[in-house]
């Protein structure tokens, strides 16, 4: 398992144990509101308000507030215009970061980007520097349960990449990012219990850290996941699951 996928996994944990909900449902309102904004208010027709409406509701936020974040977003409800930026850079040790970003002030965001990056011996890149070193998916969590064979032969039917087993967490599919709804419907028409369905950035290749340079990488993604204007960060590091469990504790 790569070092990011297990930093994922600590960071929903944390989640769930309240240290950092606010902030989470903060992150899914802007991306409600975005989508809804770009592509409409009816989630039939706009895949992207599909899927964070799904993201919304694994966090357990309220429809209320999933539903009055689509009305600001629609332009049913006053709200804040956020703009899109996608930031590319390099970590300690040489790991590739990809940081994705919706903002309502572009300079302040590209600010804190140099200043984090900085601070724990990386350097915020100019546009294409790493995003080549990527490739988009679709991602969906099966929850444990069914066997290894069982979801790999569903999820070949169902026309996914690739199958992922996380252990006592599940299974991870991969799918062609166009793919991803048609997949998941065919998942959960076949009886698997499905969890989040996201796109993300897969690495082509890992970089493994260790020490000091592992210390200051889980700094670097906490720093860059606690900021407000963070959405979604992707690097292609790996570490120990050991280290990482009593660098993150």
């Amino acid at each position: 398992m790569s070092g990011h996928n297990r930093w994922s996994k600590l960071k929903r944990y944390k989640a769930v144990m309240g240290a950092s909900k606010g902030k989470l449902y903060s992150k899914l309102i802007k991306e409600l509101t975005v989508a809804a904004r770009l592509g409409g208010g009816n989630p039939d027709g706009n895949a992207r308000l599909r899927v964070a409406i799904l993201a919304a509701r694994e966090a357990n936020m309220p429809n209320d507030n999933i539903q009055r974040a689509i009305k600001k977003g629609t332009g049913e409800l006053e709200g804040e215009s956020y703009e899109e930026m996608v930031y590319e850079g390099y970590g300690p040790g040489g790991v590739a970061v990809l940081v994705e970003c919706l903002t309502d002030n572009r300079n302040r965001t590209a600010s804190d980007m140099r200043s984090m990056f900085s601070k724990e011996g990386g350097n915020l890149g100019a546009e294409g520097s790493v995003n080549w070193m990527f490739h988009k998916k679709g991602l969906i969590t099966v929850k444990p349960g069914p066997s290894e064979d069982e979801v790999m032969e569903k999820a070949i039917e169902a026309g996914a990449e690739d199958v992922l087993n996380q252990g006592p967490d599940g299974f991870e599919v991969r799918t062609a990012p166009a793919d991803l709804h048609s997949v998941a419907a065919s998942l959960e028409q076949s009886g698997l219990k499905l969890g989040e369905q996201k796109w993300t950035y897969v690495p082509q290749n890992t970089v493994r850290i260790e020490g000091d340079n592992a210390k200051k990488m889980l700094k670097l993604m906490e720093l860059l996941e606690d900021n407000d204007d963070v959405q979604h960060v992707h690097a292609n590091f790996e570490m120990d699951d050991a280290l990482m469990e009593s660098l993150s504790a």
